[in-house]
């Protein structure tokens, strides 16, 4: 058994490969974490060039919901400069490096290297991504 550092009140015990899964309201996939970075790097590579996708966008093509933090978390510790670690952004479109800085600077000149606009930080046009709710029955009244 391994203990949970979520509080799940159940005393926080699980068994080593649902530790991460059970009592905490989403169904992932057990992996280790050698698998989930392959993943996560081959959805990023997926991004085409002009096109951006959020931390949460790319956690889901890399079938791993709900785990963007996950992806951030890669990315910040990335060190291939063939990433495209730049078409990633919160779900809102903006940069999620903090404003003037190096990696927000460099992250702004590159996507507009590829054709995306960006203003104040935010890619123009983009907008949330719609839920599967949605998606199937439009937006909420």
């Amino acid at each position: 058994m391994e203990t949970c550092r979520k509080p799940c009140g159940r005393g926080g015990a699980h068994e080593p490969d649902t530790a991460a899964v059970r009592g905490h309201g989403r169904e992932v996939p057990s992996m280790d974490s050698d698998d989930a970075a392959r993943r996560i790097r081959a959805a990023i590579l997926a991004i085409p060039r002009g096109e951006v996708a959020g931390y949460g966008e790319v956690a889901r093509r890399a079938g791993l919901p709900g785990r963007a933090r996950l992806v951030a978390r890669m990315l910040s510790h990335n060190d291939d400069p063939r990433l495209p670690w730049h078409r990633v952004l919160r779900s809102d479109g903006r940069i999620a490096l903090p404003e003037g800085s190096d990696g927000y600077l460099e992250q702004c000149q590159r996507l507009r290297a590829e054709g995306v606009r960006v203003v104040n930080g935010r890619v123009a046009g983009v907008k949330a991504r719609a839920t599967v709710d949605e998606q199937v029955w439009g937006p909420p009244d």
